[in-house]
């Protein structure tokens, strides 16, 4: 019993110093202007396989479920992106895109890398046979760190949403050229295929089942959110529905990543608008710790003791002819479908990321083909990977500022985050002195539309608050209006705020207070302008607005 306790504790400390690491090393790197997710692979890298071996491999293999789990909950998040409007708008330039970008990559890749083949293995069937398997696989994009960058930089634009369409949609081009692939590679090393079934059938089942997979799943949890309002319920069911999807996936042998997006899919284009808008939120708030485990642990994996001098070669040569072929293909693909030109220009940098699709199809080749052949695609793919991994985010984060789509799909919470009280407050607020008499109040009233003023004494300093309120019980007493003074009918103030604060602590007092106005102070006390709650308001619904129509007008910058 002791030894069992002993072990969890082992895992539960890693699992923290994988969590608290990877969050300190993103935070290095975001000052450094690096994605975050880099710092999550290097912290993996120093602390995994290649570096301190603390999270060896063993460990490893115990925390893939975790892997898959943050996988699908990465595939869900994209299908949220994969509205059906999206698709009848711009489903043909998607196509085009996928096609062109997928093929020239496979073509490319296997040209080279068979090339580089016979130098290997002096035999050009062999290598024949290694250049189209890796063709296959190159054509792989990986959805988990390029869309971490989207989601960390708040992108909106048809950059974006190309990118995500593009990731979403990879994975079934991927599994149909493997196939195309493997017949023929087995045929070039003298291995007949066992089947038609099994080369051209088992892809085709894989996608077929996880389509019926995601879209049974998503069905059903529509039904169920309609029974339940609680926030708590809604998250628990919500993530409960993803593990389901992704279990029922690898029991039945089909894409989890597939059946997770179309699970999304399903949810953001037949469940209700509110239902929708609530489940993601929470889902969303739920996500940053179980992403920081899954990235360190992707660096964790990485052994570079395997690596001989020809492997090296053939990396690199992988590298430069995927980067080419996923550039060029996307390039031409957005040309002729006349997508903006920020498409043009930056989709290339977008699509390097790749992962698990490829390295599961890579462990798929070292099953089916001989050692020789086998052992080379694992080593060249899990190599590549983190390769692309590392340059991947930081060139999709050059990509999305260089089309100005950064910061184009900021919530009402980002907002009231970032932004301070003196960037929108009055400060040239009209005030009321506290020896004011009750006419000269009144004409101040009259001549503005506000309904709440500040009464200071000669030196600025806040003594309270006069409401309309206030001047109609006023007027109520028999008393000449000169007699009166704002020192006689104003009230303490209920809170005040610096106007160094973020409104986020402005939305706080006043929804705490129930509070319509915040008096904004220095730190001795003196009134430097005034906040409305109509304001606040105002504001995040106009700056929204004016960032989505930004976002949108993006569409029309075509060539």
């Amino acid at each position: 019993m002791h030894n069992i306790s002993l072990a969890h504790l082992n895992i539960l400390l890693l699992l923290g110093l994988a969590l608290f690491g990877g969050t300190i090393g993103a935070r290095i790197f975001q000052k450094l202007k690096i994605p975050q997710v880099v710092g999550y692979i290097t912290i993996g890298i120093i602390i995994g396989t290649s570096g301190l071996n603390i999270i060896n491999r063993h460990i490893l293999i115990s925390l893939q479920p975790l892997n898959y789990f943050a996988l699908g909950l990465i595939g869900f998040m994209i299908g949220r992106e994969l509205r059906k409007d999206i698709f009848i708008k711009y489903g043909k330039q998607l196509i085009n895109v996928l096609i062109f970008e997928g093929m020239t990559a496979f073509v490319i890749v296997s040209i080279l890398t068979t090339i580089v083949g016979m130098f290997i293995f002096k035999d050009f069937r062999i290598a024949c046979a290694l250049g189209l398997l890796l063709g296959a696989i190159s054509s792989a994009t990986a959805p988990a760190a390029t869309t971490d960058v989207l989601w960390e930089y708040k992108t909106r634009g048809p950059l974006t949403r190309t990118v995500l369409s593009i990731v979403a949609l990879d994975d079934g081009l991927a599994l149909l050229l493997f196939a195309f692939a493997s017949s023929i590679a087995l045929r070039l090393i003298g291995h007949a295929p066992e089947s038609i079934f099994k080369l051209f059938g088992q892809p085709l089942y894989e996608i077929g089942g996880s389509i019926l997979i995601g879209v049974f799943s998503g069905l059903l949890l529509i039904r169920i959110l309609k029974l339940h309002t609680q926030r708590e319920k809604i998250l628990a069911l919500s993530i409960g529905m993803v593990l389901l999807t992704l279990g029922l996936s690898l029991a039945l042998h089909v894409d989890m990543l597939l059946a997770a997006m179309v699970l999304g899919a399903i949810m953001v284009n037949y469940a209700p608008l509110e239902t929708n808008r609530r489940m993601f939120e929470l889902v969303e708030g739920f996500t940053p710790p179980i992403y920081i485990l899954f990235f360190v642990l992707v660096g964790a994996k990485l052994d570079i003791g395997k690596m001989s001098l020809p492997i090296i070669f053939l990396v690199l040569v992988y590298l430069i002819g995927r980067t080419a072929g996923k550039a060029i293909g996307s390039n031409f693909g957005a040309r002729i479908s006349r997508m903006p030109i920020s498409v043009q220009k930056y989709l290339p940098l977008c699509l390097l990321s790749q992962a698990g699709v490829a390295i599961g199809l890579s462990l798929v080749a070292s099953q089916a083909f001989p050692e020789q052949i086998g052992n080379i695609i694992i080593i060249v793919i899990t190599t590549t990977t983190f390769v692309v991994q590392l340059i991947g985010p930081p060139l999709t984060r050059l990509a999305v500022i260089k089309a100005k789509e950064a910061g184009l799909n900021i919530t009402e919470e980002d907002l009231i985050q970032k932004t301070r009280v003196k960037d929108i407050m009055s400060p040239g607020y009209r005030f009321i002195y506290n020896n004011e008499n009750l006419s000269a109040i009144i004409n101040i009233f009259s001549k503005s539309t506000n309904f709440y003023y500040p009464v200071v004494d000669k030196n600025k300093y806040l003594l309270g608050i006069i409401s309309i309120d206030m001047i109609r019980n006023a007027l109520t007493v028999e008393e000449s209006n000169n007699l009166i003074l704002a020192s006689d009918i104003m009230e303490p103030t209920i809170a005040t705020i610096y106007a160094d604060s973020f409104l986020s602590v402005a939305k706080e007092y006043f929804k705490r207070d129930d509070l319509e106005y915040l008096p904004v102070v220095d730190k001795e006390g003196r009134l430097t302008g005034f906040l409305e709650r109509k304001m606040l308001n105002k504001l995040i619904s106009t700056r929204i607005s004016e960032l989505y129509k930004q976002a949108d007008s993006l569409d029309r910058n075509l060539q």
